[in-house]
């Protein structure tokens, strides 16, 4: 009897537990973030940062819909099956509402189509690929950082400014560095109709052969080049490109060339008068962007990379979201996202109600070096809003359906 007794007492004692769990799991509002944070440090280290300052000054504001905000932070390896795994899990098993994160866009694309699969909504903070908003667009997806058609667009404008008629191109060989050089041409030649591309170089991502790319650049004897090519490969092709002599005499465009994560291992290799879209951190003296530069380096004594701006607003753009549902219902939030204003270090954004697209914009300005390290200067902040396709483009791309 006194057995018996005791089984049941455990077999209670168990299911009062389990009925407890429920409880304590809503405490938090939780958010899956999935990222490489091993395969790229550079980027990803510095957005975790950003995400966790950010997540700090919310709860300490009292949350989100009465209760503290929680990121649950998982290493997909930048393998998209991996990715999608992990995302069924947070999905099912860890109680997130609602996913963000990625760098890399093949990896981006994956959770994407998971998310309109399983009607789950994904804030692709990061990923640049414009299919993602675009051909591949879904109900369930919105992105945070200007797409690559955006920035390209930007850089395209300083470009039809000269007088360079041909043009070689480089980029990675998956779907951002193909988005990338796509938009490109396509917003140039519009502005400037009579340039022609003499040559595009596709080496495989992070494994370029910088000489040979540098050599086959050189023999289309181009005006201009423009670079998509980004962490250990840029600084492979910096240098490669530098010895050669490639860079003398043309005009050179680098996309995310002036981010502080590919730009500052260059150190005093970094190339001086390429026109890049980066983040000149050092530079800017006022308003909230200043804010949030002098409020990262008193927490973090380091100063904040492009990632740590994406991931602080990230988080800011979450926050927005939930309050504006009023709930953690996937419906609900995906509703709230359209047109939704977010105010941030760079100003005020809105995700765009047409292709969930946000208009954050970029800071266009030129590679000088300054204390043996690059800097940017001339630059100018870019709103994203003035660099997209029209709503009538943008309908044709996404179809009826989304």
């Amino acid at each position: 009897m006194k057995r018996m007794t005791f089984l049941k007492g455990l077999v209670g004692a168990a299911a009062i537990a389990a009925i407890g769990l429920p409880v304590v799991a809503q405490e938090t509002i939780k958010i899956g973030e999935i990222n490489h944070y091993k395969r790229m440090a550079a980027f990803a280290g510095p957005y975790k940062l950003g995400i966790e300052m950010a997540l700090e000054e919310v709860n300490a504001a009292g949350g989100v819909l009465g209760k503290p905000m929680e990121f649950i932070f998982r290493d997909d390896q930048g393998k998209p099956g991996e990715a999608v795994k992990i995302a069924e899990e947070l999905m099912t098993r860890d109680g997130a509402v609602m996913l963000t994160g990625t760098i890399l866009s093949n990896v981006g694309l994956a959770i994407s189509s998971l998310a309109a699969e399983k009607k789950y909504v994904y804030l692709a903070s990061e990923p640049l690929a414009d299919a993602i908003t675009w051909s591949k667009g879904n109900d369930y997806t919105f992105r945070l950082r200007s797409s690559t058609y955006m920035q390209a667009a930007m850089l395209a404008e300083e470009a039809a400014k000269t007088d360079a008629i041909r043009y070689a191109t480089i980029a990675p060989n998956y779907a951002y560095g193909k988005d990338a050089v796509a938009a490109f041409k396509k917003a140039l030649t519009k502005l400037k109709p009579e340039v022609e591309f003499v040559a595009e170089q596709w080496p495989a991502l992070f494994k370029i052969d910088a000489g040979a790319e540098a050599q086959a650049l050189e023999r289309a004897k181009p005006d201009a080049i423009y670079n998509v090519t980004f962490g250990g490969d840029l600084a492979k092709f910096v240098r490669e490109g530098g010895t050669r002599g490639l860079f003398e005499g043309r005009n050179v465009y680098g996309l995310l060339s002036g981010e502080p994560e590919y730009m500052d291992p260059l150190g005093d290799e970094a190339p001086e008068g390429w026109v890049v879209t980066g983040y000149p951190w050092s530079e800017i003296t006022e308003g909230p962007g200043k804010v949030f530069v002098d409020a990262y380096m008193a927490k973090y004594d380091d100063h904040p990379r492009i990632g740590s701006l994406v991931g602080y607003m990230t988080v800011q753009s979450i926050a927005a979201v939930l309050e504006k549902a009023g709930s953690t219902d996937s419906e609900a939030i995906r509703a709230a996202f359209a047109d939704l204003p977010v105010s941030t270090p760079v100003g005020d954004i809105t995700f765009r109600a047409q292709d969930h697209q946000a208009t954050m914009g970029a800071y266009v300005g030129t590679i000088a070096l300054k204390d043996g390290k690059g800097t940017l200067e001339n630059w100018v902040y870019k709103d994203g809003a003035d660099y997209t396709l029209s709503d009538e483009e943008v309908m044709k791309l996404r179809g009826s359906g989304n």
